[in-house]
C-alpha cells in the first residue's frame, strides 16, 4: 500500500486545460493509474463509513489553519462563527459539509484535489514551520477527500480562498477520472463539499446514521460540530449567481464533550476524571480504580489518559476499550501494536499527532514511532504502579485482585515490565494473609521452604477452598501457601521459574509435602517390601490402569490411608494451554486425565486390604479412592450418586 502512495505522489503532475478565472475548466484529475476511484473503492479504505471522518477532520483542518493565520496576523479580516455544519438533505440524496476555514481559490483547487502529486499541508509546514503548532498544520485535502467516491455517485466543491473571498470555484466530479472546474462567486470564504449518495449507499441518508458516525469519529474534534434538525441558512447558488439561501436543518452541537486529556493533569479532579470516564462508557456503573495521564511532546506526540478498571481474577477479559485518536479525531478502538498487548486491558483514549490515519495494521507494527510510543506507554504504567506502591502500599493492596491479572499478563509478555514489575508485583499469604513482594516472600520461606539442592520452594493454591486439607496440612508442617487465581497464573509461574534463580512452584496438592520439598529424609515403612509390592498389585488390579499411576509411599499413620494428587507439570501445562500457550504442549486439553494415587503403607487400612479376601478387597480400595477423590473435588457425576448411594445405604 504505502509503496503505491509514493508511487503516486513521486508521478503526479498537473493536467487539466488552464483557462482564465471566468472560463470553465475541464480535464483528467492527474493520477499515475488509469482511474484512482476504484482502487480507492478496494485497497484504500476498507470501511465506506471513514469518507464522513476524512471531510470531517478536513474541514476541522482548514478551520484550525485559519485561526493560526489569524493568531500571526497575516488574516486580518474577521474569524466570526467557525462552526463547522453537517446538513443531510434526504430528498435531493445530499450530504453537504460546510466549513469557513481557509478555503481553495480555482487554482488551489487544481493543485490540491487535481493534481494528487501535491498535499495542501506539504507547503503550509514548510511556510510556517517553527511559528505555529504542528498541530495546526495537518493536511487539508488530498487522498483524504477522495474516500467521498466510496459512498458518492458524483462530489462537489464549493469554495473560496482566505485572499479572495469573493472569487469561488466550483469543482464537480462524477467518479470517473473527468472533472468540471469553473469559476463562482461566493460571498464568504471556506468550503462546502456536497456528496450526492449513490444508490447503494442510501442508508447514509438516515439522520440516525449521520449522527452516529458524527459521534463516533468528531466527538472530541476541537473545532465545534453541528447536526440536527433546526433550521439553517444554506447557500444553493449556481454558477456565476448571486447567493441564495434556502432554510435547511439546523444541527445541534455533535462535539460537546471536552476532551480531558488535551488539558493539564493540575487542572483536573479525581471527580473530572471519573466523570470523562463515564462519558467514554455510559453503560459502566463503577468509578475506575485510578488513572494515568500521560503528555509527551518529544521525541514523539503523544498524549491521553488510561484507566485501570476494576477486573477480577475470574472474569472475561474485555479488549478493545482503548479509543485512539489523532489530533482529537478517532481513529480506531483496536489499539495492537500501539498499546502493549496486556495494557489493551485498560480502558482511556490514546492520542498522536505522529499516528497516521489511514494505515495498515502490519505498517503500525513495524513503524519506528510507534514502537517508541508502546515502549513508553509500558514504562509510564509501570513507574505509575511503582509510584502507588511506595506512596501508599496499603492501598496498593486493597487494588492489588482488581490490577493483578493486568500486571502478571505484561510481566508474562514484557521482558522491561517484568523486570520493572518485580518491584510491586504481589504474593498474598493464606497463612497469615499479608502480601508480599517476590524479594520479601523469599526471604521468609528460604529457612524452611528450601530443599535438599538449595531450590527455594513456593508452596500454592488456586483454590483455597477446594484444596484447603492440604493446605492446612502445609500449615501444621510450618510452611507457607500462597493463592495463585488469576487465569494466567500457569504462564505467570512458568515467567518466575524461568527468571529467577533456583525457585520452583509446587500446587499444595500436586504430591506429598516430603515430595514437594525434599529434604533427604525418608520414613521408615511398616510393611516389608514384598507386601508393599503385594499392595500395589492388589490396588492396580482394582482400579483403572489408565487413568491411575498406583504408588507406596510411607507416611504417618495419623495420615490419609489414600491419596490422589494431579502431577504438577502435566496440570499446569494443561492449564497453561487452556488460556493460550503451554510451552508448545498442543492439544493439552484433549489428553485424558491422569492421577497419582499414593498409598499410605503405615495406614492401618494397608493391613486390612492385604489381608481382605475377593470381592471385598476391591470394595474397600474403591471406598478409600472415592474418598480420596472427594478430597479433590473430582468425584462427580455418576461417580458421586453412586458413592452418595452406598454411603445412605450403611445408615
Amino acid at each position: 500500500m504505502v509503496p503505491l502512495l509514493t508511487k503516486w505522489h513521486n508521478t503526479c503532475s498537473g493536467s487539466g486545460n488552464e483557462t482564465n478565472s471566468e472560463k470553465m475548466a475541464t480535464g483528467k484529475i492527474n493520477v499515475s493509474a488509469d482511474n484512482i476511484f476504484p482502487i480507492i473503492k478496494k485497497f484504500l479504505y476498507s470501511d465506506q463509513e471513514i469518507f464522513l471522518r476524512e471531510l470531517i477532520s478536513n474541514a476541522v483542518d482548514a478551520t484550525n489553519k485559519i485561526k493560526t493565520l489569524a493568531n500571526l496576523s497575516e488574516f486580518k479580516g474577521e474569524l466570526g462563527e467557525l462552526t463547522i455544519k453537517v446538513v443531510l438533505d434526504k430528498k435531493k440524496k445530499q450530504i453537504r459539509i460546510i466549513d469557513r476555514g481557509i478555503g481553495m481559490s480555482k487554482d488551489d483547487v487544481q493543485k490540491y484535489i487535481n493534481d494528487v502529486a501535491f498535499s495542501g499541508a506539504e507547503e503550509f509546514v514548510k511556510q510556517y514551520e517553527g511559528k505555529v503548532d504542528k498541530g495546526a498544520m495537518i493536511g487539508h485535502f488530498g487522498l483524504g477527500f477522495y474516500s467521498s467516491f466510496m459512498v458518492s455517485n458524483k462530489v462537489e466543491i464549493k469554495t473560496s480562498s482566505w485572499k479572495e473571498p469573493e472569487s469561488g470555484a466550483h469543482w464537480s466530479c462524477d467518479g470517473s477520472p473527468e472533472f468540471k472546474l469553473v469559476a463562482s462567486k461566493r460571498k464568504d470564504r471556506g468550503t462546502e463539499i456536497i456528496l450526492n449518495i449513490s444508490e447503494d449507499s442510501t442508508d447514509f441518508l438516515e439522520e440516525f446514521k449521520i449522527r452516529e458516525l458524527l459521534k463516533k469519529y468528531a466527538r472530541f474534534m476541537s473545532v465545534p460540530i453541528q447536526f440536527g434538525e433546526k433550521e439553517l441558512e444554506v447557500d444553493i447558488s449556481k454558477e456565476g449567481e448571486d447567493p441564495k439561501l434556502e432554510k435547511s436543518m439546523v444541527p445541534d452541537i455533535i462535539n460537546e464533550d471536552e476532551p480531558a486529556w488535551t488539558k493539564s493533569p493540575s487542572d483536573l479532579s479525581d471527580d473530572d476524571y471519573n466523570k470523562f470516564y463515564k462519558a467514554l462508557y455510559p453503560t459502566t456503573f463503577e468509578d475506575p480504580l485510578f488513572h494515568i495521564h500521560m503528555n509527551v511532546d518529544y521525541p514523539f506526540d503523544l498524549t491521553g489518559i488510561l484507566f485501570f478498571p476494576r477486573i477480577k481474577p475470574n472474569m472475561e477479559l474485555q479488549k478493545n476499550k482503548i479509543q485512539l485518536y489523532q489530533s482529537q479525531v478517532f481513529v480506531t478502538n483496536n489499539v495492537e501494536g500501539i498499546v502493549p498487548d496486556f495494557l489493551t486491558l485498560l480502558h482511556g483514549v490514546i492520542d498522536s499527532k505522529d499516528i497516521p490515519l489511514n494505515v495498515s495494521r502490519s505498517y503500525l507494527q513495524a513503524d519506528g514511532n510507534v514502537k517508541k510510543i508502546s515502549g513508553h506507554i509500558s514504562k509510564k504504567v509501570s513507574d505509575k504502579l511503582e509510584e502507588m506502591f511506595k506512596s501508599n502500599r496499603e492501598d496498593f493492596e486493597s487494588k492489588w485482585k482488581d490490577i493483578q491479572v493486568i500486571v502478571e499478563y505484561g510481566m508474562v509478555t514484557e521482558e522491561k515490565f517484568y523486570d520493572r514489575a518485580l518491584k510491586f508485583n504481589l504474593f498474598k499469604s493464606i497463612i497469615d494473609d499479608k502480601h508480599y513482594t517476590m524479594n520479601e516472600y523469599l526471604e521468609k520461606i528460604s529457612a524452611l521452604q528450601t530443599d535438599k539442592d538449595g531450590t527455594r520452594v513456593i508452596l500454592y493454591t488456586s483454590n483455597r477452598d477446594a484444596q484447603h486439607s492440604y493446605s492446612e496440612k502445609a500449615k501444621a508442617a510450618g510452611y507457607d501457601v500462597i493463592l495463585l487465581e488469576s487465569p494466567i497464573a500457569g504462564h505467570s509461574i512458568q515467567k518466575h521459574e524461568t527468571s529467577q534463580e533456583k525457585i520452583r512452584f509446587a500446587r499444595v496438592d500436586s504430591d506429598l509435602l516430603d515430595k514437594l520439598i525434599p529434604k533427604g529424609e525418608d520414613r521408615t515403612s511398616i510393611l516389608t517390601d514384598s507386601e508393599k509390592e503385594k499392595l500395589k498389585e492388589s490396588v492396580e488390579t482394582a482400579l483403572d490402569s489408565k487413568t491411575y499411576s498406583v504408588r507406596m509411599e510411607a507416611l504417618g499413620s495419623d495420615d490419609v490411608p489414600m491419596l490422589i494428587t494431579i502431577p504438577e507439570f502435566m496440570r499446569r501445562m494443561k492449564e497453561m494451554s487452556a488460556t493460550g500457550g503451554g510451552g508448545g504442549f498442543m492439544g493439552m486439553n484433549e489428553f485424558p486425565e491422569t492421577y497419582d494415587l499414593v498409598m499410605n503403607v503405615n495406614h492401618p487400612l494397608a493391613g486390612k486390604i492385604l489381608k481382605a479376601k475377593g470381592a471385598k478387597k476391591g470394595e474397600i480400595i474403591n471406598h478409600a479412592k472415592d474418598l480420596a477423590l472427594l478430597q479433590q473435588n473430582l468425584l462427580q457425576g455418576e461417580a458421586l450418586t453412586s458413592f452418595i448411594n452406598k454411603a445412605m445405604d450403611k445408615l
